[in-house]
């Protein structure tokens, strides 16, 4: 068992960087170039199938069955030179991963020979199974259709010798079964909501759109260390493993030299992004050892979460290249910072104008707060439900510690933009609002800062922070797909909107001044806000706790529980009302999260299990071994002295005695616990047995990691966290 470990830990310190292969020229002469972008479209369309196909992309148009086969055509063109044989339609099922299923363009002539052929029906829509996919009940196994239908928003790519078309996945009977087909209806739904109140201030918007960039945390392991981790291979972090004495304690990793082996890889992922048209712009080490962290250039909301989804799976391919394996777990150490995705969310007009900046005038600076503060009362309206979107039972070892924010969803504002919203409870309803130093004006005007990143601080404690001109929200998983978090917040702030208009609307019917009925509707609001889901300090405090529990903030940290805010009353009306989710639809996917959970603590227990009497109890029982043969030794050779002799040998064999009786005890108590889960019927129930099981993994662990500090080193039977956390 010891020289598995010894023989990986020996191949992880011969390895050296992987020589990568740089396309020729500069990265913006080949970004895109595995993208059917709109400068494909246009050396590869004719005309009118290039205009239909974009009226589509730009406004929302119908696209028909032969413009399909006009795109179809050109597409296969284009693919065909780049030596592409096959096609898939590429979706986003609820297994927080993606799918493919590969079809040859080979067909038969029907005069003895083959040829290629990809049509618009193709293109278009195909039929996968929907019965082995989650759906929480809406499909039974055997009712097994499905479609999957294009998305023409999100261009085509090639990855190898295939040409991958983005789709939804749609039930038979209408149902979204996976992520982006709600995500786009959510985006739709806001959209259809800011743009009115967008009309208020600029009657020339015509549309808002979400953006979307995100922040990708990860961690890279040796592939020979991680291959002697049964518990990595199984579930994506260690189930066992004591500190390491060197971790991130002297913050010396954080933005540190890029180990070579290491900045390979990155260069490699980097120039593989760019040419699947991924903006990717940011790179560097994280505060853990063997944790990095990439971001891309922000984009449309839709298009920025296919990118994530499609870099994470090229990610982990690379990885394997280099020698590495990506751990995307939100905590796949003990002890040391997990990982998130934090999601940089912004909204913007077809004017050019971001929402969640102030602008050049008073009015503008006007319609800056309205959206500013209607998020924030989203946010407290919605704040439970907003966690609920990025509860699993992964995410749930990764809040409330080392850097990652609390339970708890608060917002960040900075000082200057909390005396921003204190002042304007205070001033006339008709006063104007002026970005500080641009001009002079009287006392008494309410000023907005002039310099926005420089004004709003950083808080690494604030689920959901304004940095600027957007709001980041920083509890997302690093493995989560970032649709379900996004689709939420878009819904919630879209439904908070066509509040606010409606009531701003009531005021402007009296013969209010527009300027004073925004005012007088937003005066309230942020009077509810300031006092509640406003919060610019230390969100790890035990005092914030409990002043968050008195603000009437929910608190809750058991996932099970979070779950049920997907179906309370508000959030089925909300959802129904903005056309995002029916009431089935929220169900099903409730139950699908149940499932979940379930089986990814069922599955570690059974690891855990396995590996604490298969690998630990025998390694500790071989070493007791080797003391007590010491011992009889000691006794033998010095029979009225061995007693004081072996002193220290006797009490590591009762130490190792103990902590074996203790996990075989533990362990047998878990196994029963999962017995008992097993028979539960109702989801969440057993969703709570298995919430138990959770914390009964963690006592389990600890004996374990008792005995790793006293076992003999070279009979520990895996890598330890010292020899796992750092590359070199």
């Amino acid at each position: 068992m010891g020289q598995q470990r010894f023989d990986a830990v020996q191949t992880a310190f011969k390895k050296h960087a992987v020589e990568v292969e740089v396309p020729k020229g500069r990265p913006s002469e080949y970004f895109g170039e595995l993208v059917f972008n709109r400068e494909k479209m246009q050396k590869y369309l004719d005309a009118k199938t290039l205009q239909a196909l974009l009226d589509c992309i730009d406004n929302g148009k119908h696209l028909d069955r032969n413009v399909a086969d006009g795109v179809a055509k050109g597409m296969k063109q284009w693919a065909i030179e780049h030596g592409v044989t096959h096609c898939c339609h590429w979706f986003q099922p609820l297994t927080d991963t993606t799918a493919e299923k590969h079809d040859s363009f080979m067909e038969y002539d029907w005069k003895g020979g083959m040829i290629e052929e990809f049509e618009g029906k193709s293109l278009a829509q195909q039929e996968p199974d929907a019965s082995s996919f989650p759906s929480g009940g809406i499909r039974a196994t055997f009712e097994a259709r499905g479609y999957t239908a294009w998305d023409p928003t999100s261009p085509v790519f090639i990855l190898d010798d295939c040409l991958f078309i983005p789709t939804v996945f749609i039930s038979y009977t209408g149902e979204s079964l996976d992520y982006k087909a709600p995500l786009k209806k959510s985006i739709k739904a806001v959209s259809d909501a800011a743009v009115p109140v967008c009309q208020l201030f600029d009657p020339n918007v015509t549309h808002v759109q979400a953006n979307l960039g995100w922040e990708q945390e990860y961690f890279l392991v040796d592939d020979a260390l991680y291959a002697a981790r049964p518990d990595l291979i199984a579930t994506g972090r260690t189930l066992m493993g004591h500190a390491s004495s060197k971790n991130q304690q002297m913050d010396d990793h954080y933005f540190g030299q890029i180990p070579t082996r290491v900045q390979a890889f990155m260069k490699d992922l980097e120039i593989q992004g760019h040419r699947l048209g991924i903006p990717m712009k940011t790179r560097h080490n994280e505060v853990a050892p063997n944790q990095f962290e990439f971001a891309p250039i922000f984009g449309e909301c839709n298009l920025a979460v296919d990118q994530n989804m499609l870099i994470m799976g090229v990610m982990k391919k690379l990885a394997r290249k280099h020698g590495f394996r990506v751990l995307l777990h939100e905590k796949p150490f003990e002890g040391i910072n997990g990982s998130g995705k934090h999601n940089n969310w912004s909204l913007s007009t077809n004017t050019g104008v971001i929402l969640y900046a102030p602008g050049k005038d008073p009015m503008s600076n006007l319609q800056f707060l309205t959206f500013f503060v209607n998020t924030l009362e989203a946010v407290r309206r919605h704040g439970a439900l907003l966690k609920a979107s990025i509860a699993s039972a992964t995410n749930a070892h990764r809040l409330g510690g080392h850097e990652a924010p609390p339970a708890i969803i608060s917002a960040f504002l900075g000082r200057a933009m909390s005396d921003v919203l204190r002042k304007l409870l205070t001033v006339p309803d008709d006063t104007d609002i002026v970005i500080a130093g641009k001009q002079a004006y009287d006392l008494g005007l309410v000023e907005i800062p002039e310099i926005f990143i420089d004004n709003t601080d950083r808080n690494r404690t604030s689920p959901f922070a304004f940095t600027g001109n957007r709001f980041e929200f920083r509890a997302v998983g690093s493995k989560a797909n970032c649709s379900a978090s996004m689709c939420t917040l878009n819904t919630m702030v879209a439904e908070q909107l066509l509040d606010f208009k409606e009531a701003v609307d009531k005021e402007l019917a009296k013969g209010t001044e527009l300027k004073v009925a925004v005012m007088r509707t937003l005066k309230p609001i942020i009077a509810r806000i300031i006092d509640t889901v406003c919060f610019d300090g230390n969100g790890y405090s035990a005092e914030w706790q409990k002043e968050a529990q008195k603000r009437g903030l929910d608190v809750e940290r058991c996932v099970p529980k979070m779950f049920l805010e997907n179906v309370k009353p508000d959030a089925v009306e909300m959802f129904e009302r903005l056309g995002v989710f029916s009431r089935e639809e929220l169900h099903a996917r409730n139950d699908v999260k149940f499932e979940t959970y379930i089986k990814l603590v069922q599955i570690e227990g059974r690891v855990l299990g396995d590996l604490a009497i298969n690998h630990i109890i025998p390694a500790a029982t071989t070493y007791q071994s080797t003391l007590l043969k010491n011992v009889a030794m000691m006794k033998s050779l010095f029979p009225t002295q061995w007693e004081e002799l072996s002193a220290h040998e006797v009490a590591l064999i009762k130490k190792i005695a103990g902590y074996n009786a203790e996990i075989k005890m533990k362990v047998d108590a878990m196994v029963e616990k999962r017995k008992v889960a097993n028979r539960i019927e109702d989801l969440y129930e057993k969703a709570m047995a298995y919430y138990e099981i959770a914390d009964a993994l963690t006592a389990i662990r600890k004996p374990i990691d008792l005995l790793e500090e006293i076992v003999d080193d070279t009979v520990w039977p895996m890598p330890k966290y010292r020899e796992l956390l750092w590359i070199r």
